[in-house]
């Protein structure tokens, strides 16, 4: 809520009960009159702390902060309401936690601006109450400490945990030159995934941070992404890694590897599992997500417990390794302290909402009928990610249920049902580029010296008697470069019949040109 509304809305009261309130009291209070004194102010400091911590949760882009902070504002109000009804109580006391209130959301208010001339880039950020530039992990972090306690987003002693040295600031400086972009995508991405995501690496202890630098650098947080070593998903398991924690091909031919909150949840597994074995150390931790686990630990045991910075440990990893550490930590340093840097994060209504489809279509058409009002490229990438296990060409039918968010249901039910905008988006996709070519038929030369062209639809569909000649099966030739999504875009059904009528296997559903499939389900 803004300064502005906050304000209007408090300022009718703080005017009337001003008003009402008595110079003083000079009466003794009952004891009865005093207990519920006492249980007003209980209130109002109740509803004031649910009021700070929903401007955090509205800070932190949580869809239930605004909700929370409006409930505390009508606590607040009632509060107010019934001090004018008990004697004794004094309303301007009550009024003065409005100001600290109308202070607090002003303040706010003013930190999302764009004026930084008043910030020193060498401060810490406001909410930063960790160590300096300076401050670094000692060597020998003892065993017995827990992650829950030493990797604390709120206090920032991720930063504590980590080194803070020129190839970590190398790292930042190519997230903020040639990476920006990406950096940027990474976050926009990761705010549509945090509530998929963020869950399993606070029960596991581990600072969102890190989640992040690791989403940021493997996959630019791009649920579906695949390198051409084979590893797969927002956290870019290996398939045996994956399948060690829970991944792998499920009962329906889906790859769980691409799906966000099963790879958070094997990531934090697999990154608590190699911090235990490797003193609570983040970046050897990180140096084994990358470079094998089996090859950290024998560094690691080799080199005498030393840490990823010393020269006969970091020497011993291959080069790829040597960058992937500090572009990390360098990742999850900015997600903690953009101000300094001038680094503004896209704004993102993450808020979650189910879209359920009035009429059938696919990723493909919703992105080109939803626009992209409030993002700069659109709600493709955000429907892909939160929906792993369609493709974006797959023709879903009516009645399907996609997770989305309550800014994409609201452009859905005004732009993709019905309209100009929805017809356009259903022509385009519906486009059949080999239509655009012109094919002519061999002619035929008749008997008196005419030429008939090619037959025609209707004539093939007539016997030489007049009647209609039997309904044959419908089949189609796949042609060179088509899939079977896209046949079934083409022809209006669903990959998985398509996949089925053919035997054709999932997840791969490998066909090749020439092939003959029946189009059984299919529209046209």
């Amino acid at each position: 809520m803004t300064f502005s509304a906050v304000f209007l809305r408090l300022a009718p009261l703080a005017l009337l009960f001003a008003w009402l309130a008595p110079a003083s009291e000079a009466a003794a209070l009952s004891r009865r009159d005093q207990a519920g004194v006492d249980a007003i102010h209980a209130s109002m400091a109740a509803a004031e702390a649910r009021y700070r911590a929903a401007l955090v949760k509205i800070g932190n882009n949580d869809p239930d902060g605004q909700q929370e902070s409006d409930a505390a504002l009508e606590d607040m109000e009632d509060a107010v309401a019934a001090c004018g009804r008990q004697r004794g109580c004094q309303v301007p006391t009550l009024l003065t936690t409005y100001k600290r209130l109308l202070k607090l959301a002003a303040d706010g208010e003013a930190a999302t601006g764009d004026d930084e001339d008043d910030f020193d880039p060498q401060d810490a950020d406001p909410d930063h109450a960790g160590p300096g530039r300076s401050g670094s992990l000692a060597g020998d972090v003892p065993e017995a400490a827990r992650a829950a306690s030493l990797l604390d987003d709120r206090s920032h002693r991720f930063d504590a945990m980590v080194q803070y040295n020129p190839a970590v600031q190398a790292g930042i400086r190519r997230w903020l030159t040639d990476m920006r972009g990406q950096l940027l995508a990474s976050y926009e991405n990761y705010e549509y995934l945090r509530q998929l995501m963020w869950p399993s690496y606070e029960r596991a202890g581990l600072p969102e941070a890190l989640l992040f630098g690791i989403m940021a650098k493997e996959s630019n947080g791009k649920v579906h992404a695949t390198s051409r070593a084979g590893a797969a998903g927002p956290m870019q398991f290996m398939y045996a890694t994956g399948k060690r924690f829970g991944l792998g091909v499920d009962g329906t031919g889906f790859d769980t590897r691409y799906d966000p909150r099963a790879a958070a949840e094997a990531s934090a597994a697999y990154l608590n599992e190699r911090m235990g074995e490797l003193n609570r150390s983040i970046e050897l931790a990180l140096a084994a997500y990358n470079g094998g686990e089996g090859r950290a630990l024998r560094v690691y045991q080799g080199s005498g417990g030393r840490g990823f910075w010393n020269a006969d440990v970091y020497n011993q990893f291959p080069p790829e390794t040597r960058d992937y550490v500090p572009m990390v930590i360098a990742a999850a340093w900015l997600f903690l302290h953009p101000k300094q840097y001038g680094l503004s994060f896209p704004r993102v209504d993450a808020r979650p909402a189910p879209l359920r489809l009035q009429q059938p279509a696919s990723i493909y058409e919703l992105t080109i009928c939803l626009g992209n009002r409030g993002t700069r490229e659109g709600y493709m990438r955000a429907l892909r990610n939160l929906n792993p296990r369609y493709q974006a060409d797959s023709w879903l039918p009516a009645g399907t249920t996609l997770n989305a968010t309550s800014r994409i249901v609201g452009l859905y039910g005004r732009y993709c049902v019905q309209g100009p905008r929805a017809t356009l988006a259903q022509q385009l996709v519906r486009s059949d580029p080999g239509a655009a070519i012109v094919r002519m038929g061999a002619v035929e030369q008749l008997p008196d010296g005419g030429a008939a062209g090619p037959m025609t639809t209707a004539a093939a569909t007539t016997s030489a008697s007049g009647r209609p000649a039997p309904m044959q099966p419908r089949r189609y030739s796949v042609q060179r470069g088509e899939t079977l999504t896209a046949i079934a875009r083409k022809f209006q059904c669903s990959t998985g019949e398509l996949a089925r009528a053919n035997d054709i296997k999932a997840p791969r559903y490998a066909i090749r040109p020439g092939q003959r499939l029946k189009l059984e389900g299919c529209r046209q």
